[in-house]
């Protein structure tokens, strides 16, 4: 097999831990020796062994002269709960390390693979680097600036309505994409909501799924006004309630609250729950003016927007985006690199905001 074949076999295994390793990344590792993959693993938990470790261990002492493949540079830090891998390698006797990406971390960024060197193994960087770029693009923002990536997530009609006149909106979207929504939920630390969807819908904002990890809520409700008997307040994980009232007795301890005055900075709350809550990806799953409020506070990384082929007509009725400023034409806020597919009866479109 060629580099970049068994390097699309790591980013395979990189992907098994998908909702279960932040804040630290995702990454698959495989020992390739006489023509043979002799063995392969994936980093599964924050705490728990690396991915290179997992296939060292496993190999013993086949791994003398191997290569080995990692979809992610191998850490040469101390001061965590796992030790350095460049010493497992070095110690194994690795001969060659083939890494789709540098660990942007500062605390590696390029030493580990400077280490492996100096000790006399080849080292080569680069392979599917995009493709590993864009499966950890949640750790390399949070990583490097210490606040969430972020994701807008909406489902509209095809004349662009996410509701009715009456504001009811289930169901938009086919069960297919219903389903991808809770997987997309299962790779997050949090979804963002906002009082005013809580209570229209009174969701769980849950993951469900075989082997979905349900994300924290966080509700912006300025005012207190989620009802104590709430599927987000009684319904596990944790939530997180940001208000402006400061008298909390009413909801217990299983609640806890980031408090602000004035009008809600978002990238002041995406750096709170960065810092503080050390939350590394968000999906925002509220009302247009939630959305809007989003976008124009500059917060948001990627978009996945669901298209249902349905047509509901009607004037003033709800669009997913609903600022209080206005784009021209000519000054759109732009998204590029966008990937447009099926799913079900719904077009699903993702990509990037500049």
């Amino acid at each position: 097999m060629d580099d970049m074949a068994l390097m699309r076999r790591c980013l395979a295994l990189a992907r098994r831990g998908v909702g279960g390793t932040s804040p630290n990344p995702m990454v698959g590792a495989l020992l390739y020796k006489d023509g043979r993959v002799i063995a392969g693993d994936y980093h599964r938990k924050a705490g728990e062994p690396h991915a290179e470790a997992l296939v060292l261990t496993k190999a013993g002492a086949a791994a003398a002269g191997a290569t080995l493949f990692v979809s992610l540079e191998p850490c040469c830090h101390t001061g965590k709960r796992t030790p350095p891998c460049t010493e497992a390698i070095i110690g194994a006797k690795v001969r060659r390390v083939v890494a789709a990406m540098e660990d942007p971390n500062p605390a590696v960024c390029g030493r580990g693979i400077e280490k492996l060197r100096d000790a006399g193994i080849e080292t080569q960087v680069g392979i599917l680097q995009d493709e590993a770029r864009r499966l950890n693009e949640a750790y390399i923002k949070y990583i490097t600036t210490e606040t969430p990536f972020v994701i807008l997530k909406a489902a509209m009609t095809l004349d662009g309505k996410m509701a009715g006149p009456d504001g009811q909106s289930k169901w938009i979207t086919c069960e297919k994409s219903r389903r991808y929504v809770h997987r997309i939920r299962g790779g997050v630390d949090a979804v963002l909501t906002a009082i005013g969807t809580v209570k229209a819908d009174n969701p769980r904002l849950t993951a469900r799924g075989r082997g979905l990890r349900s994300p924290i809520r966080v509700c912006i409700d300025p005012s207190l006004e989620t009802p104590l008997d709430y599927e987000i307040l009684t319904t596990p994980p944790r939530t997180i309630i940001v208000t402006k009232e400061t008298d909390t007795r009413a909801y217990g301890k299983g609640v806890e609250f980031i408090h602000y005055d004035g009008r809600l900075d978002l990238k002041w709350l995406m750096r709170q729950l960065g810092q503080r809550h050390k939350i590394t990806s968000v999906m925002i799953e509220g009302g247009a003016s939630l959305t809007g409020h989003a976008v124009e506070d500059g917060i948001v990384d990627k978009v996945v927007f669901f298209i249902a082929p349905k047509i509901i007509g009607g004037k003033g009725v709800y669009c997913p985006v609903s600022s209080k400023s206005f784009r021209s034409i000519s000054n759109p806020f732009e998204v590029y690199d966008m990937r447009a597919r099926t799913l079900g009866t719904d077009i699903v479109i993702e990509g990037y905001l500049r």
